[in-house]
């Protein structure tokens, strides 16, 4: 639709003439690669963690990502206190509830997010999306294979349940604030075989966050800069590893004819 369109179009411009402080408190594993997205994307990644800091830092912040990816009691406390100067401040935040299915200590700190802070958006894949709405089947980590169930419908629900934008990542990214579904139908199988696709999809929405206060079309934005990203690092890699780097330059690349020219994103039921 061209009105998401010129949104992701827009806040792509914002972003690259702003460069808004990103706040990651990330995946362990890959936040190399996170802070390379942020920064391909033209915004700044800052990556506190000690409690000693982390309220200052998230003060001169625009946008707060929460990843549970590698978790332990003191990243938790971390992020919570995070949270709440995101929430005095008044600047969005993103979470990410990693493998929230795979351990009971995942699900007791991920309910604990979702119950003490005002979240923006909550993006996960099919498995970890099914996990939070208790849909038997889907309770297997990040793994998203064995989750079927109605997409839409879900994201609809647990949005209206948590306040927040509900992201279902997958071959098609479903989006909603509970009254509204986007889908997004841009990406690459690649993805799926890198490590932290995900994670710089965090990125990108607080990337997106911090320039466009709409949370549903920021969340459409940083699906479609990923994914069309994606696309066109396919076509010149070679494998995984140069997969990787290319979608590095694709991001910095990114511009507006080739958003228009190449998304594929629409409103459900009109």
């Amino acid at each position: 639709m061209p009105d998401l369109v010129d949104t992701a179009v827009a806040a792509l411009e914002r972003v690259r003439r702003a460069q808004p402080l990103v706040h990651l408190i990330t995946n362990g594993v890959t936040m190399n690669d996170v802070a390379n997205a942020t920064l391909a994307i033209g915004a700044r990644p800052v990556m506190a963690h000690a409690s000693d800091e982390i309220a200052e830092i998230t003060r001169a912040a625009r946008a707060l990502v929460l990843n549970l990816g590698t978790p332990s009691r003191e990243r938790v406390d971390a992020m919570r206190l995070a949270g709440r100067t995101a929430h005095r401040t008044g600047i969005p935040i993103i979470f990410d509830p990693v493998g929230v299915g795979a351990s009971a200590f995942r699900r007791e700190c991920t309910a604990r997010i979702l119950a003490e802070l005002p979240l923006a958006i909550v993006r996960g894949n099919a498995g970890e999306i099914g996990a939070l709405a208790g849909i038997a089947d889907t309770q297997s980590g990040v793994d998203a294979a064995r989750a079927e169930f109605d997409r839409a419908a879900v994201a609809r629900s647990l949005a209206t349940k948590h306040r927040a934008v509900i992201v279902v990542t997958g071959a098609a990214d479903f989006v909603s604030d509970g009254a509204r579904v986007v889908v997004v139908e841009n990406g690459h199988p690649r993805l799926k075989q890198i490590v932290g696709a995900g994670d710089m999809l965090d990125a990108l929405l607080g990337a997106a966050s911090a320039s466009e206060g709409d949370g549903l079309r920021a969340a459409a934005s940083a699906l479609l800069w990923l994914g069309i990203a994606a696309e066109r690092a396919a076509e010149t890699a070679h494998g995984i590893g140069s997969f990787r780097v290319a979608l590095f330059d694709a991001l910095g690349a990114l511009d507006a004819e080739t958003i228009r020219s190449n998304a594929v994103v629409r409103w459900l039921d009109g």
